[in-house]
């Protein structure tokens, strides 16, 4: 088959451009109700960025094998026709949307994807602020091989579907027409995606698309001004930190658990859920790093508290 490009790889002096011109527009045009950029924080998501490259060239190894093993044994291959790809697309979205989504609800899922929520600013660096544990998500996407996609195509849809979102994390793009904020994912949406208030966890899980989260009930629209992060921020800049808190957070939860069924719950229950309440901590899928040894109870931060960002108005809306 012909050879596709590597579009992230490509797109990484790009990614470096339009960060340093939207610190540049927070310099020149303020806005007070935006968080913008902090120094500590821009490197930590740089720094997560930069690891995620090095990490995946790790993981792509054993994936690539299991794909080509099973892309091998399935008789089924799709042609290599232009109008089959806005189709490949479409199903590559479908496999991340329940992939997202299954990563903010089961915890041992969560402890790699809470890596790019940690931030609790939320700007085009935030894109990049990428886990080091990149084994977990292929299994969803195995449905299109087992349909006779080339793993090399799966990879390039799977790439171009994350340069996509790229451009939604950022606070300086209002609300767009209504009709693209019927269909695409956009930066309205994904501020939403990020926030930690209750009413805005487990929303939005679409990657280019929003129409799954409009089908299957996980939609929800900007209202107020969101509060980014976690639920109980991790209070750490230390990349190292960032990448594994939360498997060490598991690993304290399940030499404490009394029983295989308490640890089963703090492997594949969702984040925050504590065999004293039988339930996350807040609301279904809280995405809490707050475990604890004893159930019902949080555990302190695992470093001293970095410096917090200012707070956005509480009162504020996004228009």
């Amino acid at each position: 088959m012909r050879e596709l490009p590597d579009v992230i790889a490509w797109s990484i002096p790009a990614f470096l451009l339009l960060i340093v011109l939207e610190r540049i527009s927070y310099l020149l045009h303020r806005d007070d109700d935006e968080l913008g950029y902090g120094r500590a924080d821009t490197a930590t998501s740089l720094a997560m960025g930069l690891g995620s490259v090095g990490a995946d060239i790790l993981w792509k190894i054993p994936i690539a094998a299991a794909y080509a093993v099973l892309y091998t044994l399935t008789p089924a291959r799709m042609p290599d026709a232009w109008w089959i790809w806005p189709l490949l697309l479409l199903g590559q979205d479908f496999c991340y949307y329940w992939s997202h989504r299954s990563h903010h609800v089961v915890r041992v899922l969560w402890a790699s994807h809470v890596v790019h929520h940690s931030s609790q600013r939320f700007n085009l660096s935030t894109a990049l602020r990428q886990p080091w544990t990149g084994l977990t998500s292929w299994l969803f996407y195995l449905p299109l091989i087992l349909l006779g996609v080339h793993p090399a195509v799966l990879a390039f849809l799977g790439s171009v579907n994350l340069l996509y979102q790229f451009w939604i994390h950022t606070e300086r793009i209002d609300r767009l027409p209504r009709a693209v904020e019927a269909v695409l994912n956009t930066p309205s949406h994904h501020r939403v995606h990020h926030a930690s208030q209750g009413s805005y966890l487990d929303r939005n899980f679409g990657g280019i698309l929003i129409v799954w989260d409009r089908m299957f009930g996980t939609f929800a629209p900007e209202r107020e001004r969101c509060v980014y992060g976690l639920t109980t921020n991790i209070g750490t800049y230390n990349p190292i930190r960032v990448a594994f808190h939360e498997y060490v957070a598991i690993g304290r939860d399940l030499r404490a658990a009394s029983g295989w069924r308490q640890r089963l719950g703090h492997l594949f229950r969702p984040p925050g859920w504590q065999p004293a309440a039988g339930y996350p901590i807040g609301t279904p899928g809280d995405p809490s790093t707050a475990t604890a040894g004893d159930p019902g109870t949080a555990v302190p931060a695992l470093t001293a508290a970095a410096p917090a960002p200012p707070a956005a108005p509480a009162a504020a809306t996004r228009r």
